[in-house]
């Protein structure tokens, strides 16, 4: 057993308290359990107990044998003089405080149901991938509801916090941070951080000013990304581009531009190159003034997918290196990795914006954008539709991420509404 069972107890109340008695002898009546405390400190704060006559109010301490308080050197810690009760599977030592005074102590080894403490250990064994796949036939469809609404509100309030965070280091500038957040993910996973840095080098407010010239803008991507530093000299278009970067490089007394090494191509299929990336960028990127507010005011899903259809340049629709010719490739970015732009950079950019300005239909918006987006298939999601759950759209998909990242792969069970239910509900063992 661990304290996060004792945790659970005591936050749920999940214990008899009929004759509760500490270890003073005075009875105990809880009045406020009091919150989780995430941080250094007592288990819960702001508890409230009536011990004997008396109303205390302070932290409540939770381990799983008493004398764990000295173990854990509590008793020279300032902070632990404010513990009002100190919650324990077995009270094996009695305690004092720095002034001498005893801790009350309760002992919930005879009280827990042995129910509840055998479903818990069964979800604690070490099973494959998903601690309660041998229950979840047995759990009805409303607790597993209600965690995957959940988690996928959490999870767009995960990807909300790095856009807000991006939006305080751009002075609340809502157009650029679309603009690094749109190339940040440009990159998706592989190349994220250098598409990052190149949007931080190569601030919108220039951006804008060429977004008119297609070659212009590949002049600068390219020329910022590193890749117009050696180009061959019977390239005449790769010429032009560096020639133009120069110019402008100089116009705008831009930072110096990334190495080429900042790039990542290792197990990259040419269609996927950083490159190629580069020129769809410069192709989105072609007349689009008003970044954020075009995305925030698009009607539909067809509405979206057109503003990521651009097609790419005649040069980069024959290459996909610098210099390096090669069969034709696509006109335009494909499905999916514009279904992947607009799950990780539309749909938070919506409910970030909603959220900071409490607008509500922008975050039904996004929602709902989720929800009409076809689901992703990968290792994750494989492993919940083989447990017999639907992913049938892009919102199922993003939940089951996070329900895995956040709950079932470090074992969290406690917090999860599918392990609560099977907790507290007599299943049959598998």
């Amino acid at each position: 057993m661990k304290e996060d069972f004792l945790h659970y107890v005591w936050l749920h109340q999940y214990f008899d308290k009929q004759q509760l008695i500490c270890s003073t002898g005075e009875a105990i009546q809880v009045i406020r359990t009091g919150l989780l405390n995430t941080n250094a400190g007592p288990d819960f704060l702001d508890a409230q107990v009536k011990i004997g006559q008396e109303t205390w109010n302070g932290s409540v301490e939770v381990h799983l044998k008493a004398s764990d308080w000295l173990r854990h050197q509590h008793q020279t810690d300032p902070r632990y003089d404010q513990v009002v009760l100190h919650v324990v599977w077995e009270d094996d030592q009695p305690l004092r405080r720095t002034d001498g005074s005893f801790i009350p102590t309760i002992a919930l080894q005879e009280r827990v149901q042995l129910n509840l403490l055998e479903n818990y250990l069964n979800l604690k064994k070490e099973k494959p991938t998903i601690p309660c796949s041998p229950f979840i036939n047995q759990v009805p469809g409303l607790p597993v509801m209600q965690m995957l609404d959940r988690v996928l509100i959490e999870r767009l309030e995960q990807k909300a916090r790095r856009i807000t965070d991006l939006l305080q280091r751009n002075t609340q500038d809502w157009e650029e941070t679309t603009y690094q957040a749109l190339v940040s993910n440009f990159g998706f996973k592989i190349n994220q951080v250098p598409f990052l840095q190149l949007s931080q080098l190569l601030p919108f407010a220039i951006i804008r000013k060429h977004s008119g010239q297609l070659w212009q803008l590949e002049a600068l991507l390219y020329g910022q990304a590193g890749f117009l530093q050696d180009v061959p000299a019977e390239d005449d278009y790769l010429q032009k581009l560096q020639q133009e970067y120069i110019y402008l490089w100089h116009k705008y007394k831009l930072t110096a531009g990334m190495p080429v090494a900042a790039w990542n191509f290792l197990r990259l299929r040419p269609a996927n190159f950083p490159t190629v990336r580069l020129a769809q960028l410069a192709a989105l990127l072609q007349d689009k003034n008003h970044l954020f507010s075009l995305l925030l005011t698009l009607p539909d899903l067809p509405a979206y997918l057109r503003f990521l259809g651009s097609e790419v340049s005649p040069y980069w629709q024959k290459h996909y290196m610098p210099g390096r010719e090669s069969k034709t490739l696509a006109l335009e970015m494909g499905q999916e990795s514009k279904i992947n732009l607009l799950i990780n950079t539309v749909v938070p950019l919506l409910f970030a914006f909603g959220r900071y300005h409490d607008k509500q239909e922008l975050i039904d918006k996004a929602i709902a954008l989720l929800e009409s987006l076809p689901a992703e298939k990968n290792n994750i999601t494989r492993i919940y539709t083989g447990l017999g759950l639907k992913n049938k759209a892009a919102a199922d998909s993003q939940a089951y991420i996070q329900l895995n990242h956040s709950y079932c792969e470090p074992r969290h069970c406690l917090y999860c509404s599918v392990g609560h239910y099977i907790l507290r509900t007599k299943l049959a063992s598998p």
